[in-house]
């Protein structure tokens, strides 16, 4: 096949551009510091503990279980739809579907508030604030499925590796300037004139950023989709009555295929537990930095900026050293780089804010590298078909699952032994299995079972 034209390249990498917003302002920066601040019962008695829906949770624990709830609907849900998304040839309306719920739900994040003068958040404010937050994210994650699956409709075999690292790099640049708009009121509240209501003062600035986010993300995602090629049907009749069974059958039909790929099922295996480990650390790297190292919100925010900027040549970089190496093996050296990083992070000190910036510069190079690598090989792997969100959908349930069980996980041990530290260190064994399980895949030979 030949790559499409530069105006679909681009307008598929603008997707990139518009959704990372949300990845940067709700799930690693702006929210997150704010989630923190906000979700107290009362903080004279506690800083960290919140109740909802009648039990006491660690804020933090309860923001992970959350997010892992939010992906485990992913996971059980998206391989239903991309399957019929194939079969009708219609996911740019999936697609659709799901940004325009996410980004509403960032809008909505606008009411997740205080009230009354209290330090206290209401019940139904803390429902609020989590649903929104479940379904926002739900909407990211889903929408990516079919955005992902567009890559090997797009681009030809030899130009997957460079494309998949053009999206990462629009992301990057997209979501670094939204968030510089979003600095500019953090920063400097007072240009939003002034509040009768105190509390009102206090958030405004935060929650403007959330809705800016959804904003954006909608606007943009409108853009890419007008660009985006009409997918062809994988599939022929009607399906008003046996929707559900279509899917599934294309969904049985994916993993017959499976089954005949010993190739991909291995890296499959293995990318179930690196990526593990990168999502978990992409979700949870602001609220360790926060709560458990104790870093300011003003430089914790500078640390993750540092991550985005140092991510865009980084994907470049690690797509041009699979160039050299292979994909397999480049990753094998991600994965060694990942467990060295969540050592340091386990030993760095409370308040160490410039080890914390070099931290976030090494995570920053291996974490857009890790993740363009990663899709562009499972894309490489795929055999010649029309089903390509039914099989981008069995790579976005490994993503999932492995995100789901990684941060719940992470939020269990942070209740047992009441630090996140001993979390960060579990981190590393899930890597290291991840690395054995590369090599296992790194083995196979053309013809072996």
């Amino acid at each position: 096949m030949q790559t499409a034209s530069k105006k679909v390249v681009n307008g598929w990498a603008m997707y990139d551009w518009a959704n990372s917003a949300y990845n940067l302002v709700i799930t690693s920066t702006i929210f997150p510091a704010y989630f923190e601040a906000i979700a107290v019962d009362d903080k004279a008695a506690s800083k960290t503990a919140v109740t909802f829906l009648g039990r006491q949770f660690e804020n933090t624990a309860l923001y992970q279980y959350a997010l892992a709830f939010a992906m485990l609907i992913v996971a059980v849900v998206s391989p239903l739809l991309s399957s019929i998304a194939d079969y009708r040839g219609n996911k740019k309306k999936f697609m659709n579907f799901f940004l325009t719920m996410g980004s509403a739900a960032c809008c909505l994040l606008f009411l997740f508030n205080t009230t009354g003068g209290t330090t206290s958040t209401p019940a139904s404010n803390m429902i609020l604030g989590i649903g929104c937050m479940i379904v926002a994210c739900i909407g990211f994650w889903s929408s990516l499925v079919f955005y992902n699956s567009f890559l090997p409709e797009i681009a030809a075999p030899e130009d997957r590796d460079r494309i998949s690292a053009k999206g990462f790099a629009y992301g990057y640049v997209g979501s670094v300037l939204l968030q510089a708009i979003c600095f500019v009121f953090v920063f400097f509240p007072g240009i939003l004139g002034g509040f009768e209501n105190k509390d009102e003062a206090s958030t405004i600035q935060f929650r403007l950023s959330f809705l800016l986010v959804g904003i954006w993300w909608w606007g943009f995602g409108q853009f890419s989709l007008r660009r985006l090629p009409r997918p062809i049907p994988a599939g022929t009749g009607d399906l008003k009555s046996k929707a559900l069974s279509k899917g599934y059958d294309e969904l049985r039909k994916v993993w017959n295929q499976l089954k005949k790929l010993p190739s991909l099922k291995r890296f499959l295996f293995s990318f179930f537990f690196f990526n593990m480990g990168v999502q978990t650390v992409m979700l949870v790297a602001a609220l360790y930095g926060k709560s458990e190292l104790e870093i300011p919100t003003t430089n914790l925010i500078i640390s993750i900026l540092l991550i985005q900027l140092i991510a865009i040549p980084g994907a470049y970089a690690i797509s041009a050293i699979s160039g050299k190496l292979g994909n397999l093996k480049t990753l094998m050296l991600l994965v060694v780089l990942w467990i060295l990083l969540c050592f340091v992070g386990y030993l760095l000190p409370k308040g160490g804010i410039y080890e914390f910036y070099a931290l976030a510069a090494g995570f920053g190079f291996v974490m857009g590298g890790t993740q363009s690598l990663s899709r562009s090989t499972y894309a490489k792997l795929m055999p010649e078909t029309k089903d390509t969100a039914s099989f981008f959908s069995f790579y976005d349930v490994t993503e999932k699952i492995a995100a789901v069980v990684g941060i719940f996980s992470f939020g269990f041990i942070t209740e047992l032994t009441g630090s996140q530290r001993g979390s960060v260190l579990a981190l590393t064994s899930i890597f290291f299995i991840g690395l054995l399980l590369l090599f296992y895949a790194r083995a196979y030979k053309p013809g072996q079972r």
